[in-house]
């Protein structure tokens, strides 16, 4: 008895036909769609307040419009986080629809995530609440109000926010039989909930984002799919034929996806991520095994999206020679005719990009970007005031002097913030097709997250001949956000290289490599299962990605720029 659970969606504007695709491929018993993040939150948040039936992901909808008589034509359950901050709305939309197709889908939602201060609340509906107020709040649900919707027939499951694994914990809760409150059935949770992490991100688990992209085809990848055992083993694997790959590295590149140390906890239990071991279980499929699991904490994730105030940003071509100089002019400039007009934004930022060559062959290629962007809690000051001061230097700045764009009116930014709250005082709600209302119950066992004491580190290698080169020509890397902070994991492919990696990329050694990480808490956590080192630091990205602090808000490429720092590797191992 084999569970087969697809994906279909890693994001709020993923392959829109990955849905058919999916369906048509080859055998499924559930399909998954990830719609949300914490930016998706904010943008849903603002949608709802324009239109108090909005709130959800309108693409799902759309591509239900064939999808939903595929899925019912092959037997195919649906479940999606894609309510959003309305699933109660969504699901009154697909029933709609339903009738429109001809198609008899039961349909169901789970509620009870929404937390108080939510945007109705905190703006009282105006179209441009204040800065500070808050557009959305939930708690992140696990999977048990899936399971109670599939368990009474539903077809389809819309949820709002519930953790990405929930996604496969539901539906696996359902069709096995397992219980959270069952400690007997916490190993194979764990398992569902590692299955779960691989397949929320669609492709990043088949060859997309991926740091060894040079040795395969990856130019269209196909979607992930789990085949869940009832021991809560798994095999990764996609419908034949389609683009991509899946081999241990995508699978370890997306298990270390966003993820901090070894426990990781979630509101159906804890997964121990230095448990996890994969295997090569043939062409495209990797199995999953050995995942422990351990009680459920008592407090469930809360993320909450309000508004930091108004942002906007300015980038200014500097061509040719003596950049340094001209970047100098150009910020005396606007600094002065800020003072001048005593309206300085609260926060105002400069960088210069050092994109420029000598003696370039195209202009583009002469030329160095500086980047201004300036926040502020109302929008008089990043609007006028800074355009104004921008335009008037048109003809009395640098030589050269000319923009990417015209600045704008600013616009309004978001700021994510995580919370626990307890589990015991979120109402989990299922409601089923009929209508009927079931809370879902709170695991009665749980245990608080501790830090897990390290494991030994491996043998070192013997000293030898190095060569100075990227830590990419060895190391894999793929890095991201959660809120404020960044998380980047690094993992080889051999016991060799791991024997290196272990004691060379340490966190003094990291902040070397990473000099913006310089002051900034950063803890890294040994996987040696993984051959991985996971690194998390803490503030690098500011307020989160809504607020676009840094250049690259949500630390996509800090992986990247890892792999592309020297260092003296041995020999042996190029």
């Amino acid at each position: 008895m084999i569970l087969r659970i697809g994906n279909a969606s890693g994001f709020y504007g993923d392959r829109f036909d990955a849905v058919r695709e999916m369906l048509t491929g080859g055998g499924l018993d559930v399909l998954t769609g990830d719609y949300l993040a914490e930016l998706t939150m904010l943008i849903l948040g603002r949608d709802l307040l324009k239109d108090p039936d909005a709130g959800y992901a309108k693409t799902f909808l759309r591509q239900m419009e064939e999808g939903l008589g595929l899925a019912h034509e092959r037997g195919v359950r649906i479940v999606t986080n894609a309510g959003g901050l309305n699933p109660a709305g969504l699901a009154a939309a697909l029933r709609v629809l339903a009738d429109r197709l001809g198609v008899p889908a039961r349909i169901a939602h789970v509620e009870g995530d929404r937390l108080p201060a939510g945007a109705s609340e905190a703006s009282g509906g105006s179209p441009r609440p204040e800065a500070g107020g808050v557009l959305a709040a939930n708690a992140y649900l696990g999977g048990g109000g899936i399971a109670a919707c599939l368990a009474a027939g539903a077809d389809v499951v819309v949820t709002g926010r519930v953790t990405d694994a929930a996604l496969v914990t539901g539906p696996a809760q359902w069709f096995f039989g397992w219980d959270p409150a069952e400690p007997a059935d916490h190993d194979r949770l764990a398992g569902a909930v590692v299955a779960g992490h691989v397949l929320e991100c669609g492709t990043q688990a088949t060859g997309g984002n991926y740091a060894f992209f040079r040795e395969h085809d990856v130019r269209r990848p196909g979607f992930p799919l789990a085949e869940i055992h009832p021991d809560g083993t798994s095999v990764i694997t996609k419908h034949p034929g389609t683009g991509g790959l899946v081999d241990i590295g995508t699978v370890t590149a997306q298990l270390l996806y966003e993820t901090a140390g070894a426990r990781y906890a979630g509101p159906d239990v804890t997964a121990r991520l230095d448990t996890v071991r994969l295997t090569q279980a043939g062409p495209d499929r990797v199995r999953i095994s050995g995942v422990r699991g351990e009680a459920p904490p008592s407090t469930l994730k809360a993320g909450r999206c309000r508004l930091g105030g108004f942002r906007n940003e300015v980038v200014l071509v500097l061509t040719g020679l003596d950049i340094e100089a001209k970047a100098r002019l150009v910020q005396d400039q606007i600094e002065d005719a800020f003072t001048r007009a005593k309206s300085r934004p609260a926060e105002v930022r400069w960088e210069l990009a050092r994109t420029d060559r000598a003696d370039a062959e195209t202009e583009e290629t002469a030329s160095a970007l500086l980047r201004l962007v300036v926040r502020d809690p109302g929008p008089e000051a990043v609007g006028r005031a800074l355009s104004g001061a921008v335009i008037e230097l048109a003809l009395a700045s640098y030589p050269g002097f000319h923009v990417t764009a015209p600045p704008g009116k600013g616009a309004p930014y978001g700021v994510f913030e995580t919370a626990y709250v307890p589990a015991a005082d979120v109402p989990h709600t299922a409601v089923l097709p009929d209508g009927t209302r079931v809370r879902v119950p709170v695991p009665p066992h749980t245990r608080e997250p501790a830090p897990v004491e390290p494991p030994p580190l491996p043998e070192p290698l013997a000293p030898g001949p190095t060569r100075r080169v990227p830590l990419g020509r060895v190391a894999g890397a793929r890095s991201g956000d959660k809120g404020g902070d960044a998380n980047v994991g690094v993992w080889v492919r051999s016991d060799r290289e791991w024997r290196w990696l272990a004691h060379t990329l340490t966190v003094e050694r990291l902040r070397a490599l990473l000099p913006e990480t310089a002051g900034l808490p950063v803890v890294r956590h040994d996987l040696p299962g993984l051959r991985a080192v996971n690194f998390v630091v803490t503030g690098l990205l500011g307020e989160g990605v809504a607020s676009q602090a840094r250049f690259d808000p949500q630390a996509k490429a800090l992986g990247e720029w890892l792999r592309a720092r020297e260092l003296d590797v041995p020999e042996e191992l190029l």
